[in-house]
């Protein structure tokens, strides 16, 4: 299905403003759109607090992952439904999922079960909202910028965790109960306040021409600039209360400053319109004149908006769909490249507090492994779309499953690099691995539609993602059986590197494969420029 929105009395400077809008509403959405990646800060916690065992807390880790199972709806609802609806009930979903669970967790009748289906149901509301994200920013720009549009709003999911540690620790610092139960109600009702927010700009318009490089260049300046000030707000989480509450402050403002982009081009525009009428005021013995200049150009512009829409008519007419790509060698190429690399690093991001707890670091130190873990993610999620940006300029794209491929291979080293003791070993590889695991995931979104077009995107997307439960159940289990071998009679938590030095081995291997696949697979599609 073809969305397009007609509205004759939209003028353009409205039609790029609302753009402009409408990609940071998405934005925002993205931010609060992890709820599972703060799952590592809390998972020691409720571990003991539930006496859940290893292999019980990575079954949590994948009953987030196995709501994905179920994302194709939200891609079928896509075709049906308004995409702030397809948002809503996404946060709707987390709602339900996350918010049960912090009402309940203390009581005793409350069950793992019950967790573990709260879980699943909260993970599946993460699919909607990339769906109606991921839409919005393909349907509402130009062909020439939407990989750079879906670029900069995936990246700030890779801010989630960070976002969720820094308001846990400014609004819940001197509360007595459960860390676990502040990150429940974050995760719960975070999402669902800023879908209402947002509500009004979640919707199809007509792709603006005005989309400006300035634009654009604004907003890869506000976003690196929020990524810096991540990292510095790690380095400094070990300082708490005045700090935590002005750094909170400090990168909520970062958040907002995106609104100035739309506000400076509906400025702009307005301005040329004033300077335009004075000027027709002027000079009345050119209005016949002008009348019929501005009738032509009129013209002009609608038939170069005919062809617009029917350029993107055939490029969405184009590419396969559902069950065809199932057939298709590329189709699982990539799966297994993707299983293997960005799937593997997100099962070693949801062990991660295990993984400090094993190496001996406290539990204030596992918020600051995770926030790094965020911060990097969130860079590494960027700078393919800024690398995409300014290629743009030249005649050939760079190719997605070579920039995959490439970024698998230090993600293996950082693996074997985790064999190591030392805590720069444990620090260096997290973040590269954060790194370069919020890259992949985020090229994907446009290898997808590189490798089968855009018509069905929002259903061959989730059907790839679906590598993603498959991979932390196979995974985590395996990663928890080798941990509870390492377990002392009578404890339910290993220490020593030997906890997971196995683990690590084998995950630097199959990343090492993952690599070889999306070369084969980008020597099969590689397009000469």
């Amino acid at each position: 299905m073809i969305f397009h929105i007609h509205s004759p009395t939209m003028s353009s400077s409205s039609s790029s403003s609302l753009q402009w809008l409408s990609l940071i509403a998405t934005i925002w959405l993205q931010t609060f759109n992890g709820p599972n990646t703060d799952f590592p800060v809390y998972s020691s916690e409720l571990k003991d607090l539930k006496a859940i065992s290893q292999v019980g807390i990575n079954f949590l880790a994948f009953a987030s992952d196995a709501g994905k199972l179920f994302g194709w709806l939200s891609g079928l609802a896509a075709v049906y439904l308004p995409p702030w609806s397809v948002a809503a009930t996404g946060a709707a979903l987390g709602l339900l999922g996350y918010g049960l669970q912090f009402l309940f967790l203390d009581h005793p009748k409350f069950s793992y079960a019950h967790i573990f289906l709260l879980t699943a149901v909260g993970g599946n509301g993460i699919c909607w909202i990339n769906t109606a994200c991921y839409l919005v920013c393909i349907k509402n720009f130009a062909a020439d910028s939407r990989r750079v549009a879906v670029g900069l709003s995936t990246s700030y999911v890779g801010l989630s965790a960070k976002v969720f540690t820094v308001m846990a620790g400014a609004m819940f610092h001197h509360k007595s109960y459960h860390k676990a139960k502040h990150y429940l109600l974050l995760n719960s009702v975070a999402p669902v306040l800023v879908s209402l927010v947002v509500a009004p700009f979640l919707k199809f318009i007509l792709p603006s021409k005005n989309a400006s490089n300035s634009g654009f260049v604004a907003m890869f300046v506000i976003t690196f600039a929020t990524g810096v000030s991540a990292i510095i707000g790690t380095v400094g989480s070990a300082s708490q209360g005045a700090f935590t509450r002005a750094y909170a402050l400090s990168l909520g403002i970062l958040l907002a400053s995106p609104l100035a982009v739309p506000l400076a081009v509906k400025l702009k525009d307005v301005m040329e319109e004033t300077r335009r009428n004075k000027k027709e005021n002027r000079i009345h013995d050119l209005d016949d004149v002008e009348t019929g200049e501005r009738a032509e150009e009129l013209q002009v512009k609608q038939e170069d908006d005919m062809v617009d829409d029917e350029e993107v008519n055939v490029e969405e007419a184009e590419g396969l769909g559902g069950v065809q790509i199932l057939r298709e060698l590329n189709f699982w190429l990539y799966f297994f490249s993707y299983l293997f690399s960005a799937t593997l690093g997100l099962v070693f991001l949801n062990n991660l507090g295990q993984i400090a707890e094993s190496r001996g670091l406290q539990r204030e130190e596992t918020s600051t492994l995770v926030s790094l873990s965020s911060s990097f993610g969130f860079f590494g999620r960027l700078f393919p779309f800024l690398l995409d940006y300014y290629s743009s300029k030249r005649s050939c794209m760079i190719s997605r499953p070579a920039s995959m491929a490439t970024l698998m291979a230090p993600m293996a080293v950082a693996f074997f690099v985790l064999v190591n003791s030392s805590r720069l070993s444990l620090y260096m590889s997290t973040a590269i691995i954060g790194a370069f695991t919020g890259a992949i995931t985020s090229i994907a979104v446009s290898a997808t539609t590189e490798l089968f077009g855009t018509k069905h995107f929002s259903i061959n997307h989730n059907i790839v993602v679906a590598n993603i439960p498959l991979g932390s159940f196979v995974f985590g289990y395996l990663a928890a059986l080798l941990y509870q071998r390492g377990l002392e009679e009578g404890s339910h938590s290993c220490r020593g590197t030997a906890c997971y030095g196995r683990t690590f081995i084998l995950w630097g291997v199959t990343c090492s494969v993952a690599s070889l696949l999306c070369t084969i697979l980008y020597m099969r599609t590689r397009k000469v420029c």
